[in-house]
């Protein structure tokens, strides 16, 4: 085990290396320049039609819920454990480089959102089919379909081997088993039954479910580190501090962290804030092609907020309760690093809300993700190879909590890595369409605008 364990960090270093570092933060900088700065101008448009969009057009599920679903895959183990282990390995600083990939990484999920509903397509069973294997294929041409393959193979890796069940389920039997004492193996089997009731029945099921437990998980959350943080407070302007100078000097500290170099926070905080909103994966697109409207910027200002909900927001918040409490600096564990920092205020009801998050996000996290793997499955073999897929993706769900976290977090690495790659090129090469999309839809809401005031200034007249 030892020695698989080895290869399979050697793997994921090179997966998680210089090349795809760069894709990433290169991608979602031209992107960021071509749309004009479209995470900071359209933000708050972006985040009123989360409510407010009138959800007109094919689809199979509203824009809220197509968010709620996306936002159930992101916001999971990652925003509470990749967190730790990011400052875990590269320091205070890596938050800071983890910010800076979420603020690129929104015009890359807006251009995600776009292109989903640009080139999504109705499967055999009338549900929509949309990702970066049809942006791909419809966008690219047929010529790039080994491409569109190979993304939904490793759509269906991620989602039976990586985030989708394991890393998940093994924080799910970690935070029970220390709460109650029951065994990890019926606690696994227990999530895998809940989990086949809800699949079962689909997006819409899916959608239903997240739209429920998505917003209370999230709220809970944000409230219990803002406790922490305003018992906390003179000590924020220091955290803030050695979080934007360790990203540029490295970090050596107290206890049993060694220190870390400017790259370990680099890769740390890069490949973690990838884990967490996985933005440039190629997973959100798959969600939000689902979603009823006709617009494709529409849901691309829609899908671009779950970055911000999900890294400027939940992860930022993570982050800081473990720099103020000076959590980071001890021989705690990475898995339980956010439990020490919520003990430092709740006490043992600390360890009890934070297990209660951790259950829920990495719960939704596994719907979201079976919802992902389907949809990638249909495309490979079509809709016959649904019923199987949710089998084997149950089964695998069941035997989540056998593995070690080291190990679980390492093959999600690496199967993030084979997703990111082609994902990058479709959005490097379709970037134009994207552009064009963009510009159409707010010319079409400007000249609704002025249709609107022309109206009212005939009726005042």
């Amino acid at each position: 085990m030892e020695q698989i364990t080895l290869f399979l960090g050697k793997v994921n270093d090179f997966a998680w290396g210089w090349p795809l570092l760069v894709l990433l933060l290169g991608t979602g900088l031209l992107l960021t320049v071509r749309l004009g700065l479209i995470q900071i101008v359209k933000l708050p448009k972006a985040l009123k039609l989360i409510f407010t969009a009138k959800n007109h057009g094919d689809g199979d599920i509203n824009s809220f819920g197509a968010l709620c679903t996306a936002l159930a895959a992101t916001v999971g183990t990652g925003n509470i454990v990749g967190v730790a282990t990011a400052i875990a390995a590269g320091g205070p600083g890596a938050l800071f480089w983890m910010w800076l990939a979420a603020f690129i990484g929104m015009a890359t999920k807006y251009a995600e959102g776009v292109l989903a509903i640009k080139y999504r397509t109705v499967d055999a069973n009338g549900q929509m089919s949309g990702g970066p294997m049809y942006y791909i294929l419809n966008g690219m041409g047929k010529k790039f379909k080994p491409l569109a393959v190979f993304f939904a193979f490793s759509g269906v890796l991620v989602a039976l081997l990586g985030i989708g069940t394991f890393s998940q389920v093994n924080s799910i039997t970690s935070s029970i088993n220390s709460l109650t004492g029951l065994s990890p193996k019926i606690i696994s089997i227990i999530v895998a039954a809940l989990v086949g009731l809800i699949v079962i029945g689909g997006i819409k099921n899916i959608s239903k479910v997240s739209s429920k437990i998505v917003p209370i998980m999230a709220i809970l959350y944000l409230i219990a580190c803002g406790v922490i943080l305003a018992v906390n407070f003179e000590a924020i302007p220091n955290a803030f501090m050695t979080i934007i100078s360790s990203a540029f000097t490295g970090h050596a500290a107290m206890g049993g962290f060694t220190g870390a170099v400017m790259k370990d926070a680099i890769s740390k905080g890069v490949a973690r804030g990838v884990f967490s909103n996985e933005s440039g994966l190629g997973s959100a697109p798959i969600a939000a092609a689902a979603a009823k409207t006709h617009w494709p910027a529409e849901q691309g200002l829609i899908s671009m907020t779950g970055t911000f909900i999900d890294s400027i927001l939940i992860c930022t918040l993570t982050g800081l309760t473990l720099v103020i409490t000076g959590i980071w600096t001890t021989d705690t564990s990475a898995a339980l690093m956010t439990q020490g920092a919520f003990s430092t205020v709740f006490g043992s009801l600390g360890s009890a809300t934070l297990s209660i998050c951790l259950v829920l996000f990495a719960f939704t996290t596994i719907l979201g993700w079976n919802y992902y793997g389907e949809r990638c499955i249909e495309f490979l073999f079509g809709v016959k190879g649904i019923k199987p897929y949710r089998l084997v993706f149950i089964l695998m769900v069941a035997l989540g909590g056998f593995l070690q976290i080291q190990l679980v977090w390492t093959i999600a690495d690496i199967v993030n890595a084979l997703m990111a790659f082609p994902n990058l090129i479709a959005l490097l090469a379709l970037s134009g369409v994207v552009v064009k999309e963009t510009k159409a839809y707010f010319n079409h809401l400007k000249q609704e605008e002025i249709t609107t005031t022309t109206a009212l200034e005939k009726e005042v007249a």
